[in-house]
């Protein structure tokens, strides 16, 4: 397997909102309740995350293709928490790619991005997206609360700094 490239996604132009779907789409398939409500949904979600986080929108890239992304807020306002934190919007590798680090290397290059703003970061995850919560409590997330079929994960960042 070619050596995987995370970087920040420097545009957002058609052609990389097309594979960014496409990538969603698919990593939503058989968990549709979680996926939105398909395409239009997706574009203007990746969008919304795109306008709201662009400086922590990372993809990770083998060759030339995008594998994966993860969108990584430092500007998120938890009305959990009164306050705010770092967020993770969204977070997905295309299935032809899953079970190769990629999404360690994802999670990693966020963590290190939301830790030099946030002392805590949360994400949402669908309930039964077991493996998604395995992934995060690998990563030291801890799951605090539930709303309707979404369970709230955090994780508190010691090194801020």
């Amino acid at each position: 397997m070619t050596e995987v490239k995370v970087e920040k996604l420097k545009e957002f132009n058609q052609e990389i909102l097309e594979r960014l779907v496409e990538i969603y789409m698919r990593g939503y398939e058989g968990m549709r309740e979680y996926g939105g409500e398909g395409e239009g949904y997706a574009k203007r979600y990746l969008r919304w995350c795109w306008n709201k986080a662009k400086d922590g929108f990372f993809i990770a890239k083998l060759g030339d293709e995008i594998a994966g992304f993860i969108v990584c807020d430092n500007d998120w306002y938890s009305k959990y928490e009164g306050r705010t934190v770092g967020a993770i919007h969204e977070f997905v590798v295309d299935k032809r790619f899953q079970g190769h680090g990629i999404g360690h290397k994802l999670m990693e290059k966020c963590l290190d991005y939301l830790r030099k703003y946030n002392d805590r970061i949360e994400l949402w995850v669908g309930e039964k997206n077991e493996g998604a919560m395995r992934f995060y409590e690998e990563h030291s997330f801890r799951k605090v609360g539930q709303s309707g079929i979404w369970v709230r994960m955090v994780k508190d960042v010691h090194d801020k700094g």
